[in-house]
């Protein structure tokens, strides 16, 4: 994988964390609502980071869907922290690609992010898998599932 991919990717990732937290926000109140707002900021900003890299190394950014399929849809606060958790999950797996990179100043971006994402993941639901974004021992070799851009009608 070259580096411009593991950007286009993690970009990707952020889109839907964004679309993500946008939804649990809007469905939450009080502190799960503050942690899925500051969440939402956070991911938005590192996607305009990434937006703003890309286009600098002559790429061109990804466009987020219009609207993702949401592996959860929360209509109660421990379906949000649901959602939230893969969300963060799937953003650590995206970020563990670009962890390959040979460019020192990503793979240190990437392991940063993934320490923030496994960070607040933990926060929302104390458990850490063996390895965030990696499948555990034993386990199918199926990533978490992250919200992807629902099919245009």
């Amino acid at each position: 994988m070259t580096s411009d991919q593991g950007l286009g990717t993690a970009l990707s990732a952020e889109h839907a964390a964004v679309y993500a937290y946008g939804v649990i926000a809007a469905r939450t109140t009080g502190r799960l609502r503050t942690t899925a707002t500051n969440a939402f900021n956070a991911h938005r900003a590192r996607r305009d980071r990434l937006r703003a890299l890309i286009a600098g190394r002559g790429g061109t950014p990804a466009e987020p869907g219009a609207v993702y399929d949401l592996p959860v849809v929360p209509s109660t606060a421990a379906q949000a922290v649901e959602l939230a958790v893969l969300v963060e999950q799937g953003v650590t797996a995206a970020y563990l690609e670009l962890a390959a990179s040979e460019d020192a100043a990503l793979r240190r971006m990437a392991a940063l992010t993934m320490q923030e994402c496994t960070t607040r993941s933990y926060g929302l639901r104390p458990a850490i898998e063996a390895f965030p974004g990696m499948p555990a021992v034993g386990a199918p070799e199926a990533g978490a599932p992250t919200p992807t851009p629902a099919p245009s009608s």
